[in-house]
């Protein structure tokens, strides 16, 4: 895989540097020339299933042709080398170790390593979020019904005040049982971003395992580990991060690995119970892997870094803002909350039950554009999406009011 440096990738885009700098606009307009939908299908969903760059299908394409015309161990043991350098990419993007970062399937795959995986038993607690995925919440309920332990919800307030408000609703759910806090970034169901850092520091206090589904995150916010303070997180590539379909990660702290328990084991492993697989890699020991979706997650890592972290999240929570703002104007009620210390680019907004699938697919066949009903009615633009599709998603709503009072 032929890795391109930010200038290559800047000289690729349709407006030029100097173009870009002087209209910020001009540089996501190219930007959102390295995608393939057309103007008439737009996504507005990213936190379902987002669009990849051309450059991460052209590789997920060029390494299956390569795979097909030739099958043999012989050309597939470079992709073992290819993988690691891959793996260390991501480690770096999120400020994690490579041997603290599993490539697996997806975040479900990832939620429930953790959930299997950790030391439970009766009279144990878990306490999750109710807002978190099933992945990270009926799962845990699955798991306490077979081995006895509790399973705690924590509910926090429709529209919190701040960050303190969150943090005292968990801690109000802990009690001296608890084993595991299950949370979730970004709810994709209401939009609030939860401070994770500061559910940390009173977990590590008490001695409490923080696990967080990273989905709405992974590829909106430059995350990192460090600073998040966490003890695992996963996240889909599907997602924001734009890249291949069927690949994830979970990052696993150094020290907690030795902690878990691997959901399978395949060849690779070793020929005893302790693997000859280095930190969180006993993780992925899935059987055969789909090289060429793995080659396709490295491309995706690399347009995002050619990007820029920064200025991706900048982007993010700049389009949000504006369309949380237009939506508002229009006469619709949020559910995510305008600030940004407590949202990112997951955008809810009030609409009733009964009308939600009927919003959604005028929303597609007369406006064209892809959102979702989850939580009332889902918006999450990404740097894909420019200024006119959010004034379109705004002229939708207006058109579709006598839907909204149903």
């Amino acid at each position: 895989m032929q890795a391109q440096s930010r200038r290559a990738f800047l000289a690729g885009l349709g407006a030029t540097g100097a173009a870009a700098a002087r209209d910020s606009e001009a540089y996501w307009q190219g930007i959102r020339r390295e995608f393939t939908f057309p103007e008439e299908r737009v996504p507005l969903n990213a936190a379902n299933l987002c669009p990849s760059p051309r450059r991460v299908t052209a590789c997920l394409e060029r390494y299956t042709r390569e795979i097909d015309h030739d099958c043999s161990l012989e050309n597939r043991r470079k992709f073992a080398a290819l993988v690691e350098e891959i793996r260390a990419r991501i480690a770096a993007q999120i400020g994690a170790g490579a041997d603290e970062v599993a490539i697996v399937r997806n975040t479900t795959e990832a939620n429930n390593i953790i959930n299997n995986g950790l030391r439970l038993a009766a009279g144990d607690e878990v306490v999750v979020w109710d807002q978190n995925h099933p992945t990270n919440n009926v799962a845990w309920e699955v798991r306490a019904a077979r081995f006895g332990f509790a399973v705690g919800r924590v509910s926090t307030p429709v529209r919190p005040s701040g960050p303190e408000e969150l943090v005292a609703a968990f801690e109000r759910g802990l009690s001296a049982r608890t084993r595991v806090l299950a949370v979730t970034h970004v709810s994709n169901v209401t939009g609030i971003r939860l401070p994770v850092a500061r559910l940390a520091e009173i977990a590590r206090r008490r001695g409490i395992y923080l696990h967080v589904d990273g989905a709405q995150t992974w590829g909106a916010l430059q995350v990192n580990m460090a600073e998040l303070g966490c003890d695992s997180y996963a996240a889909s590539a599907h997602k924001w991060f734009m890249g291949p379909r069927e690949v994830g990660i979970l990052f696993v702290r150094a020290e907690r690995v030795g902690e878990i328990w691997p959901n399978s084991v395949a060849p690779g492993w070793g020929d005893d119970w302790e693997t000859d697989l280095k930190g969180a890699r006993k993780f992925e020991s899935l059987g055969q892997r789909d090289d060429a979706r793995l080659m396709a997650l490295g491309a995706a890592a690399e347009f995002l870094d050619a990007t820029g972290w920064e200025r991706l999240q900048e982007r993010v929570l700049e389009l949000a803002k504006l369309l949380k703002e237009e939506l508002v104007e229009a006469g619709a009620r949020l559910i995510t909350p305008m600030e940004a210390e407590l949202s990112a680019g997951v955008c809810v907004m009030e609409a009733p039950a009964a009308a939600r699938q009927a919003l959604v697919r005028e929303f597609y066949s007369k406006h064209g554009l892809a959102v979702a009903a989850n939580g009332g009615l889902r918006l999450c633009p990404h740097v894909y999406n420019t200024r006119e599709h959010l004034e379109r998603a705004v002229g939708a709503v207006r058109a579709t009011r006598r839907l909204w009072n149903a």
